[in-house]
């Protein structure tokens, strides 16, 4: 039986990101992360749905991540445009 070895800790980084806001209190947000652990680091696109709380503070809800691929950026890009 293997022994269990614990998943390295990921640190999330925030390396650009834009918002837009619609309806009465909510926000959609395209970011582009970086995730660090100790095995390396990987680029990745996030979009995310979120409101803000009374107070102004941001909540998110729900969250697609597509990885930094060209093909799959285009092929999400076009598809979006042509729905």
């Amino acid at each position: 039986m293997d022994e269990y070895e614990p998943r390295s800790r990921v640190e999330f980084e925030t390396v650009a990101s834009e918002k837009v806001n619609f309806g009465r209190n909510n926000f959609l947000e395209i970011a582009r992360k970086r995730a660090k652990t100790d095995d390396g680091e990987n680029e990745f696109i996030s979009v995310s749905r979120g409101y803000y709380l009374p107070d102004g503070s941001e909540r998110f809800k729900k969250s697609l991540t597509i990885p930094d691929d060209e093909e799959i950026r285009s092929f999400v890009a076009d598809k979006i445009k042509n729905m």
